[in-house]
């Protein structure tokens, strides 16, 4: 009902949704716990076209198990969506969801709904920065933070697109960030740039930079290279160097996107990773977590 802590999340008890023409009601069985989910609590992210209460969340696995007129699903289809906290149909930490039909896809074959949770945002952002960058075969992108989720899919979905790929790791993920399969593990830390300046003495055509270290790996571009950022920080004009930020809720309405993620969990390109499951009603635990850092994958909560 306000923002503030992790102590402002609670249960709360709201009419069931109905879906309009073209949507989808979906029984969320699992909702990924993202990073961002902190910046919608604490209203960093400000409150949208939301009321209360608001409702975090930004991707979820499902059943769904309501149509509208003109809907492409069927009742009971096992399916996965992101969703737009602070908008009309709110966040993905609910029991119930509406979604419109093109942001969803059917999850991956043998997939755990826990695990097909982390997908929808996580690849979609992960996809969103490739697509940015505009690699051809052959060309480096160096991955910050590739421990991490949207790491993790970066450099699963670069190797996919035959990149070569530079990945760092703290020396505890050093064995995670190898089983992603890049061509090279450096070191993370402060120093990063330089030490792929060692590797790439040219400096590598792109960086996603996931871990957020802005200005302090840029000099590890070649000249006219190309930054992605996922917070929309963009560095200084030089050097021909080419900044992008992603934006995941542009692709709200790509469930082809999606299904082509879809695909790369069946093909085994991509490996959802869930670092635990907890009942909805302890997101403030999985929030308290997350803020302390640390966490390999993602918490899960559970409907």
């Amino acid at each position: 009902m306000r923002f503030g802590g992790p102590e402002v999340l609670g249960v709360h008890h709201l009419p069931d949704p109905r879906p309009g023409a073209g949507e989808a009601r979906i029984h969320v069985r699992a909702a990924a716990v993202n990073p961002t989910d902190i910046s919608r609590r604490t209203g960093l992210l400000g409150v949208g076209d939301g009321s209360p209460p608001y409702i975090p969340g930004a991707e979820a696995a499902a059943v769904i198990d309501a149509v509208g007129a003109g809907s492409r699903w069927q009742i009971g289809d096992a399916v996965m969506a992101m969703a737009i906290p602070m908008s009309e149909h709110g966040g993905a930490y609910a029991e119930y969801l509406v979604a419109p039909d093109d942001s969803i896809a059917r999850i991956p074959a043998n997939t755990s709904f826990e695990q097909a949770s982390t997908l929808p945002m996580n690849g979609l952002t992960a996809a969103q920065t490739l697509e940015l960058m505009s690699l051809r075969p052959g060309q480096s992108i160096a991955v910050t933070g590739a421990a991490g989720m949207v790491g993790n899919y970066l450099v699963q979905l670069a190797k996919m697109q035959r990149l070569i790929v530079i990945a760092d790791a703290a020396p505890k993920d050093v064995a995670l960030v190898r089983s992603l399969g890049p061509d090279h593990v450096i070191d993370r830390g402060d120093d990063l740039a330089a030490r792929i300046r060692a590797a790439f003495p040219g400096g590598v055509d792109a960086v996603a930079d996931t871990a957020l270290l802005h200005e302090k790996v840029v000099p590890a571009l070649c000249d006219g290279g190309v930054f992605v950022s996922l917070r929309r920080w963009k560095g200084k004009p030089t050097r021909n160097i080419r900044y992008e930020a992603t934006w995941v809720y542009d692709d709200y309405h790509s469930s082809a996107k999606l299904d082509s993620l879809r695909r790369a969990a069946e093909e085994g390109v991509l490996t959802p990773r869930v670092a635990d499951v907890l009942p909805a009603e302890k997101a403030a635990d999985a929030h308290r977590r997350v803020e302390a850092g640390g966490v390999r994958g993602r918490i899960v909560l559970t409907f």
